[in-house]
This record gives structure tokens, sequence and C-alpha cells, in this order.
């Protein structure tokens, strides 16, 4: 059985393994699905879980458009906006549902989507995602603050007992903030959905 302290520092070896896709890896030039999916695979293959596991697949594109989550190609190619819109859906998409996730991208998609005279999402992306580096110094902290309250926990089991009784423990703690986290964003959301309703006329 690993010691929780070794599994800690794999979890942050892992942490530290991850990138988000930088906006200049995207090609400029418009991709068919097999080109999308493949980019997609190999840029984001670092987060899967299981290496047989797939990132996209034209499945989920279709179902993408098809709930309203992702602009039509036009001629069967895909632009480097829909591209940025697969990312966010990637990372959404365990999350929330397609119904949330199409009431929070609704205004970003009528507002900025093929829009060259404002804000772009191609900058709307890299200010979000600028974010990223001071993201991962705070969780790293909380989750060293989280696993250190649960170090004193059940001191008078059996030590195999206890080391995993306080993996338990650390993991009921991650699990507990990233439902209050949920909480909150669907909360967000639904206000979103008021104040902003979903259109689904079709977009010339």
């Amino acid at each position: 059985m690993k010691d929780n302290h070794e599994r800690l520092r794999e979890i942050f070896a892992r942490l530290d393994s991850l990138d988000y896709v930088k906006p200049e890896q995207i090609p400029d030039i418009d991709l068919y699905m097999d080109q999308v999916t493949t980019f997609m695979d190999e840029h984001l293959k670092k987060s899967k879980r299981y290496e047989e596991d797939k990132v996209l697949t034209k499945t989920m594109i279709n179902n993408y458009a098809k709930n309203n989550l992702l602009p039509p190609p036009q001629k069967k190619k895909y632009s480097k906006e829909h591209i940025l819109l697969l990312i966010y859906i990637y990372y959404f998409k365990n999350m929330i549902s397609f119904n949330d996730i199409e009431s929070l991208f609704a205004p970003i998609t009528e507002e900025h989507f093929m829009d060259s005279s404002g804000l772009s999402l191609q900058d709307i992306y890299e200010q979000i995602f600028s974010l990223e580096k001071e993201q991962m110094k705070r969780l790293k902290e909380d989750m060293i603050r989280k696993y250190q309250n649960v170090r004193e926990m059940f001191a008078e089991q059996e030590p195999e007992d206890r080391q995993y009784l306080q993996l338990f423990a650390f993991i009921c703690e991650l699990g507990f903030d990233v439902y209050l986290k949920k909480q909150t964003m669907e909360f967000l959301i639904d206000q979103i959905r008021e104040e902003h309703p979903v259109s689904h006329k079709k977009k010339k």
C-alpha cells in the first residue's frame, strides 16, 4: 500500500504535467472533423484518465452541435473559434449538464463568435487561461491544508487502517469542495439563464 505522502507527491507531479491548449498551437486554417479530433486528442492526451479514452469523437461533436453548444461548421470545416469552444466544452462536460453549458455559452457565442470588430473568443480564452498558474498554486496550497487536516484523524487505528481512513477522508474533503463549487456554478448559471434566455433560432 502506498504511503499517503507519496500519493500527494504523485498528485502534484500529475498536476504539473497538465497544460492547456495555447491559441498559437491551434491552426489558423479551418479543419475537417477528423483533423479536429486528432488535434484535440494530441493536445489534451495528458488529461485523459485512461490511455484508451478519446478526448473527442465525431459523435461527441455532432452531439454538441445538436445540443446547441457549438455553432455549425462552415462547409464541413471548423474554425479556430470552434476549437476554442470545444476546449471549453471538454473541461465543462464532466461538471455541468449540456443544458447548463448551452446557457453559459449562449451570450459568448452570440456576441463574440466570429466577431472581428470587438473582443474575440481568442481574446477571452487568453485572459481566462492567463489565470492558470496562479490557480494551480492556490490549488496545491489548499490540497496541502486538506491533507494536513486529515493526518490528525483516526490516530487510534492500526497503521494500515489509519492510512486508508485518512486517504478516504482526504478524498471526501476534495469531493465536498467539488460539490460546493458545482452548486455555486449551477446557481450562477441559473441566473444567467434568467438574464439571457437562450434562443434556439438557427444562425444563418
